[in-house]
């Protein structure tokens, strides 16, 4: 193949990029346990509906975050998932959503060993939920986020590991080996 400049585009913007990065320094990878509180880890979910497995993770976010009621998140992510559910399939579920009452990511973890009915993908229950809130502005930060709990969670020996947990404490540990080993 034939290119004006000698090079193929992608070679030239991917030295850009590489270019950029050394003069900024290396990129710094999101961490779970930097939007997540110890205290808001939920190893035995009691919630059975969507609606209330989103208002149970959203009393955790409540509880560090009290400029955030768990009845305006709760309804923030009930709409978000009337425009399609956050379940994912594989047992997982992912809700998120934006307020302007917010100015950072905070998230919640619950663990449900039933596993609840949350219009997922595969037609399964879900019964691992990472709730994700950010600043109505936050896409950026947000995706990243996401991106990184889909990462880990779509570990079939990590959601293994969550499931077998005895405690809160060990699902906290549990994405604490998660952030440190990528």
């Amino acid at each position: 193949m034939f290119f004006l400049t000698g090079i193929p585009p992608n070679t030239a913007y991917n030295a850009n990029r590489r270019e950029k990065n050394a003069l900024e320094g290396p990129p710094v990878r999101m961490k779970i346990l930097d939007i997540i509180s110890p205290d808001a880890f939920i190893a035995h979910l009691r919630s059975q509906t969507k609606k209330d497995v989103l208002r149970e993770l959203s009393e955790r976010v409540e509880k560090n975050m009290p400029s955030m009621g768990a009845d305006t998140l709760t309804s923030i992510l009930m709409e978000r998932e009337n425009l399609g559910s956050t379940g994912i399939g594989d047992g997982i579920a992912i809700p998120h959503g934006k307020s302007p009452q917010l100015d950072r990511l905070v998230a919640a973890f619950g663990r449900s060993l039933p596993g609840v009915s949350f219009d997922s993908m595969d037609g399964k229950p879900a019964h691992l939920f990472f709730l994700l809130a950010g600043p109505a502005e936050s896409t950026g930060m947000q995706l990243k986020a996401l991106t990184r709990i889909s990462r880990l969670l779509i570990n079939e020996t990590f959601r293994q590991r969550l499931m077998a947990a005895g405690d809160a404490d060990d699902l906290r540990r549990i994405f604490q080996e998660g952030d440190d080993r990528s």
